[in-house]
């Protein structure tokens, strides 16, 4: 069918217009010339502080970034989260889907037993306060000396 020609047998033709070009657009580093640069500046500036700012003095790599949470406090905090729902909700799930390796369900299994027992007699109030103390410190004895993978059966 050619430009302009009926849409359909004995249809008026349609007006023949004329096509005006867009605009055209220039590159990005065309429209702003030091643009790039200053960014690979910037990226490559940020880059430098970053991996000076984690270094540890003697000019040793850090081996972990300086905003790392350890994971004795990730342990205990998973441990914690997954006692109070196992104590409330009285039933135990997979490890594997609450996120836990098989030591830090030993401790939640541990935790959540002491807990049940501290409900009967002093209430959920002190219960809670149970599973955040022995969270913490089943975790930190768990991971005191360097965590699982860190033996000699690695």
């Amino acid at each position: 069918m050619a430009t302009g020609g009926p849409l359909w047998p004995g249809a008026p033709r349609r007006p023949r217009t004329a096509r005006r070009p867009g605009p055209i657009r220039r590159p990005a580093a065309a429209r702003w010339p030091g643009a790039a640069r200053r960014l690979g500046t910037a990226l490559g500036a940020g880059v430098l502080v970053t991996a000076c700012a984690g270094s540890g003095g003697a000019g040793a790599p850090s081996t972990a970034p300086p905003s790392a949470t350890p994971p004795e406090v990730l342990c205990a905090r998973i441990v914690a989260h997954w006692s109070r729902e196992v104590l409330d909700g009285g039933t135990y799930g997979d490890y594997q889907s609450m996120g836990l390796s098989n030591g830090q369900y030993d401790i939640l299994r541990s935790v959540v037993d002491d807990a049940r027992a501290a409900k009967k007699r002093e209430g959920a109030g002190a219960a809670y306060e149970l599973i955040d103390r022995r969270s913490r410190a089943g975790c930190a004895a768990r991971y005191r000396s360097g965590g699982p993978d860190k033996g000699p059966w690695r």
